[in-house]
C-alpha cells in the first residue's frame, strides 16, 4: 500500500522560503511519477509540480516556475519541493501525490494520480 507523508509546512512572510517533503513508502518508486498540488480555500486543487522519478524530468505550472523546485532522493524515497519567493497567494493546503507512470508526460489533472497525501498548511502572510 503506497503511502505519502507530507511535511515542512509553515506560516512565513512573503519573499520568504519553505521547503516541503513527501516521505514515500510501499512500493518501489522508480516507476512512479510524483507531483505536488495544491488547494485554497473555496478553490480547486491545483497541479503545482511533477517530477518523473526514474528520469528526474520536470514539469511546473506557469505560476510557480522559476520559483519552485521540485527534486527527488532516490535513497530516502522522498520528493521534495523547494519555494522561494513566496507570494500570499501561494497559501493553501499542499498535497503529494503519485501515479504509475503510463503517461506520455507529467500529468496535470488531479484524477490522473492515484495516491494522495493528507496535505500540509503554507500560510504566506503579506
Amino acid at each position: 500500500q503506497v503511502q505519502l507523508v507530507e511535511s515542512g509546512g509553515g506560516l512565513v512572510q512573503a519573499g520568504g522560503s519553505l521547503r516541503l517533503s513527501c516521505a514515500a513508502s510501499g512500493s518501489t518508486f522508480s516507476g512512479y511519477i510524483m507531483g505536488w498540488f495544491r488547494q485554497a480555500p473555496g478553490k480547486e486543487r491545483e497541479f503545482v509540480a511533477g517530477i518523473i522519478w526514474s528520469d528526474g524530468r520536470t514539469d511546473y505550472a506557469g505560476s510557480v516556475k522559476g520559483r519552485f523546485t521540485i527534486s527527488r532522493r532516490s535513497a530516502k524515497n522522498t520528493v521534495d519541493l523547494q519555494m522561494i519567493s513566496l507570494k500570499p497567494e501561494d497559501t493553501a493546503v499542499y498535497y503529494c501525490a503519485a501515479v504509475w507512470n503510463r503517461y506520455s508526460r507529467t500529468p496535470r489533472r488531479r484524477d490522473e494520480y492515484d495516491y494522495w497525501g493528507q496535505g500540509t498548511q503554507v500560510t504566506v502572510s503579506s
